[in-house]
C-alpha cells in the first residue's frame, strides 16, 4: 500500500523556516512602542490617561456635541469612568504636581456634577460616582 504524501507521518523534507512579515511588525512595532514610551513622564502618561476618561465619561453623561449626543448617555458606563478617574486622580495627586492635580481635580469634579445633573434620580450627597474618594460634590 502506497504511503499518503498528505499524511502527518509521511516522512519527507524539513518543511523551510518561516518568514512571517506580520510577526516580525508587531515585534518592531511593540518594540519601537516601548522605546518611545519610555521617554514620557510619568506624570504626562497619568494626565493622558485621565483625560481619556474624562472625555470617554463626559460622552457617556451625554455633553457631546452634536444631534446624536443623547443616543450616547450611559449613566452606567458614566459612573464606571467617572469612579476611575477619582481613584486615578486621588491616588495620583501627590506625583503628579500642582498645576495637573489641580486641572485633574477640576475636570473629575465638572463630570461629576454633570452626571448629577443628568440623573433622573440623584445620589445621595456622597453616594455619585467617585464621592467615596473625593468627598461629596453637594
Amino acid at each position: 500500500m502506497p504511503s499518503d504524501p498528505t499524511s502527518p507521518s509521511a516522512p519527507g523534507p524539513a518543511p523551510a523556516a518561516s518568514h512571517d512579515p506580520v510577526a516580525e511588525l508587531v515585534a518592531d512595532t511593540a518594540a519601537s512602542a516601548a522605546r518611545d514610551i519610555a521617554d514620557v513622564p510619568a506624570a504626562e502618561l497619568i494626565t493622558t490617561a485621565a483625560v481619556h476618561l474624562m472625555s470617554a465619561a463626559a460622552v457617556k453623561c451625554g455633553l457631546a456635541e452634536g444631534p446624536d449626543a443623547e443616543d450616547h448617555l450611559d449613566l452606567a458606563e458614566a459612573r464606571i469612568l467617572i469612579t476611575a478617574l477619582a481613584g486615578l486622580v486621588t491616588a495620583s495627586a501627590p506625583d503628579v504636581g500642582g498645576q495637573h492635580a489641580r486641572s485633574l481635580r477640576d475636570g473629575l469634579r465638572s463630570l461629576q456634577l454633570a452626571f448629577r445633573e443628568a440623573s433622573a434620580v440623584p445620589d445621595d450627597p456622597g453616594k455619585g460616582p467617585g464621592e467615596r474618594l473625593t468627598g461629596s460634590v453637594v
